[in-house]
C-alpha cells in the first residue's frame, strides 16, 4: 500500500497541518515587511476628542449651507432661467444630485488608500470653491439677463450656449468637490475618537447624530434665507453666499490642522478583495479548512496595514479556500493571489454582507430625493401666500429640516434610554432596526404626498396654473420625511461606518451617500419611464408641463408601492445578516496594562 505523501508514516499527523505554523510564521515576516506594520498608523496624541470634532461639525455646517445654496433651488433655477420643462428639470436635478453622492465614492477611495482623510477633505474642498466661484460668475455674466429675471414673473433671455456650457461645468464641479468630501469628512471626525476606550466609543455614535444635525442645521439657512432672495430673482446673490459659506468652511478646517487625530491610509483596497477571490477560484476544488487551521500571521496585528484583525465568520465559506493552506501554497508563498489571511478573507465578506443591506436603501433614496424636485414642482403651483408675504416653493424644505432636528433630539435625549431600557442595548435601537423604520415612515411620506396632489387638483380653477390650495398643506409629507431621514439616514452612517473593516471606513461611509446617489438616478429613470408609459397620444402624462392637467399623486403612490416591496425585502436581507467580529483582545490587554500601571503609580 503507497503511503500518502501529505501524511507523516510514524505519527499520522499531516505534514500540511504540521508546517502551517512554520509557513504562518515565514509568510508573516514577509507580508509583514511587504506590507508594512500596522503600528503607528494611527496617530492617538493628547489631541482630537470633541474639540477636533467640533471643527469638523462646524465645517459640515457651512459646507452644508454653500451646498444646499445651490441645490435646493436648482430645479427652479433650470425652468426660470434655462427655460426647461418641468419633467426635464425634475430629471436634470436627480443626475446632479446623483452626480453629487456618487463621487463619495472617489473620496472615499483615496482617502482609505492613498491621501488620508485630512488630504482627501482639504482637496475636495478647494475643488467645492472653484465649482461656487464659477457658478457666480456663470451667473452674473452669461445667465442673469436682465437683472432681477428669473423670479417667476420677469422672464430671462435666451442663454447663450457658452453661458450654459460654463454654467454645468461649474455645477458639477460643486457636485465633485462636495460628494468627494462628505464621506472623508464623516469618517475624519469618528477618529477623533479612540474606540478601545468605552466612553469614546460611545461618544463616536453620538457624533454621527450630530453629524446629521449639523447638516441639516446648515440647510436651515439655504432653504430659508437663500431660498427667499434666489426666488426673488437675486440668484447671483445667493451664489455668492454660498461660496463665502466654503471659503469660511475651508479656512476653519484648515485652522484645526494641530488638533486633529490622524489615521494613515490602509492602502488600495481593490487588490486585497481581488486577491481573496482569486485564491478561491484557484482553489476551487479544495474543501475549506477548519475555523482553527485557516492561514493568519501571528501576533496581535493584521497583515492589512492599519487594520485590527477579523475573526473568522461562517458565511460565505467558499472563501474560505483563499485562506486554506495546501500543498502549492508551501512551495508559493511570495504569493499572495494565490494564499490570503483570514482578516483579508472577513474583509471581502464584508463587502459582500453589506451590499444586500445597501441596496434596500436606494428606493428610500426615490424618496428622499422628491425633496429637491416634485415636491418643489407641487409647492410651485399652490397657494403661497402668507398674508402679504410669499413663500418660495423650495422654502418648504424647512419643515424637513427642522423635523430632522426636533426627531433627532426626542431619539437621543427620550427614545434611546426608553429603548435601552426595554431591550438591554445602551443603544436603544440597533442600527438595522432604525433603518426598518425610515423605510415604514418614507413610505408614509408618500402617501401623504399623494394626499396632498389630490386636494389640490380638487381647488384647481380652470384656466388659472396654481391652485387655491395652501402650499402649507406640504407640511406633513415634509415633516414624516424629516423623521424618516433620522431613523434612515443616521442608521446607515453608524451601521456602514460600524461594520466597515478599518481599511475601508471610508468606504463605509460612503455607501450613504451612493445610496443617495443611485436613488436620484433611479427616481430619473422612474420619472421617464412612467412619462413614456402614461404620455400617449392626446393624453399629458402623469407629470406634464402643466400639472393641472396631469397626476403627479399617482406617481407619489407609485413610489410608496414600491416602498412597500423593498421593506419586505429588507426585513429578510436584516435577519440573515451577521455583523463583523473585530478581534479587540489585544486591546483590552493593552488596557489593562495600562490600568495596572497607573494603579503601581499611585
Amino acid at each position: 500500500m503507497e503511503s500518502d505523501p501529505s501524511t507523516d508514516y510514524v505519527t499520522g499527523e499531516s505534514v500540511i497541518s504540521r508546517e502551517n505554523v512554520a509557513v504562518n510564521r515565514s509568510i508573516r515576516t514577509e507580508e509583514e515587511h511587504k506590507i508594512g506594520s500596522n503600528k503607528g498608523s494611527i496617530i492617538w496624541k493628547s489631541s482630537g476628542g470633541w474639540k477636533a470634532a467640533s471643527i469638523l461639525l462646524a465645517n459640515q455646517c457651512l459646507a452644508t449651507l454653500a451646498f444646499f445654496g445651490v441645490g435646493v433651488n436648482l430645479v427652479l433655477f433650470l425652468t426660470r432661467v434655462l427655460g426647461q420643462s418641468n419633467a426635464d428639470a425634475a430629471n436634470s436635478v436627480s443626475k446632479w444630485t446623483g452626480t453629487v453622492y456618487l463621487c463619495s465614492l472617489i473620496g472615499a477611495f483615496l482617502s482609505d488608500s492613498y491621501w488620508g482623510r485630512y488630504l482627501t477633505c482639504a482637496v475636495f474642498q478647494l475643488i467645492f470653491v472653484s465649482g461656487l466661484a464659477l457658478v457666480s460668475v456663470s451667473s452674473c455674466y452669461f445667465l442673469i439677463k436682465p437683472d432681477g429675471c428669473g423670479d417667476g414673473e420677469l422672464a430671462c433671455e435666451p442663454t447663450s450656449s457658452v453661458g450654459v456650457a460654463i454654467f454645468y461645468l461649474s455645477i458639477y464641479l460643486v457636485a465633485f468637490g462636495y460628494g468627494g468630501h462628505q464621506p472623508s469628512l464623516a469618517t475624519f471626525g469618528a477618529d477623533q475618537f479612540d474606540e478601545s476606550k468605552p466612553k469614546e466609543k460611545s461618544y463616536k455614535a453620538a457624533y454621527f447624530c450630530y453629524f446629521y444635525f449639523a447638516l441639516n442645521f446648515g440647510s436651515l439657512f439655504s432653504n430659508t434665507i437663500l431660498v427667499y432672495f434666489e426666488d426673488h430673482g437675486k440668484w447671483t446673490l445667493g451664489f455668492l453666499v454660498s461660496l463665502g459659506s466654503a471659503v469660511l468652511a475651508l479656512v476653519s478646517f484648515l485652522f484645526g490642522t494641530p488638533g486633529y487625530q490622524y489615521v494613515k491610509p490602509c492602502g488600495n483596497p481593490l487588490p486585497r478583495v481581488a486577491q481573496v477571490f482569486v485564491a478561491a477560484v484557484k482553489k476551487w476544488d479544495v474543501t475549506p479548512a477548519k475555523a482553527d487551521e485557516l492561514y493568519e500571521v501571528e501576533g496581535p496585528e493584521s497583515a492589512i496595514k492599519g487594520s485590527r484583525k477579523i475573526l473568522h465568520s461562517d458565511d460565505f465559506e467558499f472563501l474560505d479556500k483563499a485562506a486554506t493552506v495546501t500543498e502549492d501554497d508551501l512551495s508559493h508563498q511570495k504569493n499572495p493571489w494565490r494564499l490570503c489571511t483570514i482578516s483579508q478573507v472577513e474583509e471581502a465578506k464584508c463587502v459582500l454582507k453589506m451590499l444586500p443591506i445597501w441596496l434596500c436603501t436606494i428606493i428610500y433614496s426615490v424618496v428622499f430625493t422628491q425633496m429637491a424636485s416634485l415636491f418643489v414642482e407641487q409647492g410651485d403651483v399652490m397657494n403661497s401666500d402668507a398674508g402679504k408675504f410669499h413663500l418660495p416653493a423650495a422654502s418648504m424644505s424647512a419643515f424637513d429640516i427642522c423635523s430632522v432636528l426636533v426627531c433627532t433630539g426626542i431619539y437621543r435625549q427620550i427614545l434611546v434610554p426608553l429603548a435601552g431600557r426595554l431591550s438591554g442595548n445602551p443603544k436603544g435601537l440597533t442600527e438595522l432596526q432604525r433603518m426598518g423604520i425610515g423605510l415604514i415612515i418614507g413610505m408614509l411620506a408618500m402617501f401623504a404626498a399623494g394626499a396632498t396632489e389630490i386636494e389640490r387638483l380638487r381647488h384647481v380653477t380652470e384656466g388659472e396654473k396654481v391652485s387655491s390650495l395652501s402650499i402649507f398643506w406640504q407640511i406633513p409629507q415634509y415633516v414624516l420625511v424629516g423623521a424618516s431621514e433620522v431613523f434612515m439616514y443616521i442608521g446607515q452612517l453608524e451601521f456602514f461606518n460600524g461594520q466597515a473593516p478599518d481599511g475601508i471606513k471610508s468606504f463605509g461611509s460612503s455607501l450613504c451617500m451612493a445610496s443617495i446617489s443611485l436613488g436620484n438616478y433611479v427616481s430619473s429613470m422612474l420619472v421617464s419611464m412612467v412619462m413614456k408609459i402614461t404620455a400617449r397620444g392626446d393624453k399629458p402624462g402623469w407629470i406634464p408641463d402643466d400639472l393641472n392637467t396631469g397626476h403627479m399623486d399617482r406617481f407619489y403612490f407609485l413610489i410608496a408601492v414600491l416602498t412597500g416591496f423593498d421593506f419586505v425585502i429588507y426585513l429578510f436581507c436584516a435577519n440573515w445578516y451577521t455583523p463583523i467580529n473585530i478581534d479587540d483582545s489585544h486591546e483590552e490587554i493593552g488596557l489593562e496594562k495600562q490600568e495596572d500601571d497607573a494603579l503601581a503609580r499611585v
